[in-house]
């Protein structure tokens, strides 16, 4: 009888000051068997611990106290290598240009239509 290795699940971190937009995420990400941990704001994810188990972060670009681009700074500085996915609305190509500067992975406009989120996660941890 052979077993075979569990499948690990992708852990993914969402931030986002949008309770609405965290419980649609989580949920929509957990129905495709992620394991989903979720933030209100960029202080509380980085004071949580979560970071160094995680697979990819999803991230609000637009948020009080501390916005994406705070985070992604903060990110930079503790050398943290895990892919951040943005995400806001509108994108302008100013946004999209900050957002490459700044390491991100990618930046995806609100309201995440269709699979685009999901596709952009597992591009970013294979």
């Amino acid at each position: 009888m052979s077993s075979e290795p569990a499948l690990k699940s992708t852990y993914i971190l969402v931030v986002d000051d949008d309770p609405a937009v965290r419980d649609g995420l989580k949920f929509a990400l957990e129905t495709d068997g992620m394991a989903v941990k979720t933030f209100p704001g960029g202080r509380q994810m980085l004071e949580s611990g979560s970071l160094g188990k995680a697979d990819c972060l999803i991230l609000d670009c637009r948020m009080p106290e501390m916005d994406g681009f705070a985070v992604l700074a903060e990110l930079a500085a503790r050398k943290a290598r895990l892919p951040v996915i943005l995400m806001t609305a509108p994108v302008t190509e100013a946004i999209r240009r900050r957002a490459r500067e700044a390491g991100a992975f990618n930046l995806l406009e609100k309201p995440l239509l269709g699979g685009i989120l999901v596709d952009n996660i597992r591009r970013a941890t294979t």
